[in-house]
């Protein structure tokens, strides 16, 4: 190997680590705060971990705020929301990257545009929808509303696209209907799909603010998000700031699980995508 090839090498592994270094460091912060009673609000120091590092935060807010009944509401929001909303991407995906019916390109198109739709424009429409069929400040006032991924949607009709149309036929003239023809070719080359589509949708639906704030109204009944906003004008707290870092670090672990269960079909997935 060349010196100027090795220096390139070096030079791009210091690359990458500074940008790894910067993109952790507001994570590495979070626990330090969490770690630092009042969450480093109540110094003026500078420092990237406390003299006395203490659980106190944590105790505290588990102590007096329904922590644990948050991250239940958020598991139930995002795992029954993603795992119901990956089936309708991956049937929807199908439906229009393999069958020929007349509206599929005007549909599709259809569906795009609501891409460029912000949440603000459908915020009412959608409350007073949920309100009439009387879902407000349950889980499923936030989980239904969602099931529509249109961005998973067209992931799935991307990667459906690359499936062969002779594997398909084969499957038909051996006597399988459309639904085994799905289940038993088309799905299990799908793994990176999945993938993607868990995590995608996972995050967010655990990160989702704007919609749980709106449904949701009893303390017990919110999603970890929103417990999190009423953390900081909560007069329980003399700082809020170490309970909001404590619960942020708990709330990152799902996350966390989440992402490294699925990584070797998320990157599978995106890389197939893009290439179909």
């Amino acid at each position: 190997m060349s010196s100027t090839r090795r220096n390139r090498r070096w030079l791009l592994t210091a690359a990458l680590t500074a940008l790894a270094a910067v993109m952790v460091f507001p994570m590495y912060w979070m626990v330090v705060s969490a770690l630092t009673p009042g969450g480093q609000s109540q110094s003026r120091e500078f420092y990237l971990w406390p003299d006395e590092p203490t659980t106190a935060n944590f105790v505290e807010v588990f102590a007096t705020q329904p922590v644990w009944q948050w991250l239940s509401n958020s598991m139930l929001v995002a795992g029954v929301g993603t795992a119901l909303s990956v089936c309708v991407s991956l049937g929807a995906g199908y439906a229009l990257a393999k069958f020929r019916f007349r509206g599929r390109g005007l549909i599709y198109s259809a569906f795009l545009v609501t891409i460029m739709m912000p949440i603000q424009v459908t915020l009412v429409p959608a409350f007073l929808v949920v309100a009439r069929i009387g879902l407000v400040d349950s889980p499923w006032a936030v989980i239904l509303p969602t099931l529509f991924d249109v961005v998973g949607i067209f992931i799935a009709r991307q990667f459906m696209l690359g499936v062969p149309d002779p594997l398909l036929e084969a499957a038909r003239l051996d006597g399988a209907n459309e639904f085994r023809t799905f289940v038993s070719v088309v799905l299990p080359t799908c793994g990176p799909l999945i993938g993607v589509l868990v995590i995608l949708g996972f995050m967010t639906r655990w990160n989702d603010f704007l919609w749980p704030l709106v449904v949701l109204q009893g303390n017990e009944n919110l999603t970890v998000p929103v417990g999190l906003s009423t953390l900081t004008a909560n007069p329980a707290f003399s700082s809020p700031w170490g309970a909001v870092m404590a619960v942020a670090t708990v709330t990152v672990l799902p996350l966390l699980a989440v992402f490294l269960v699925f990584q070797r079909q998320f990157v599978q997935g995106i890389a197939n995508t893009g290439i179909k």
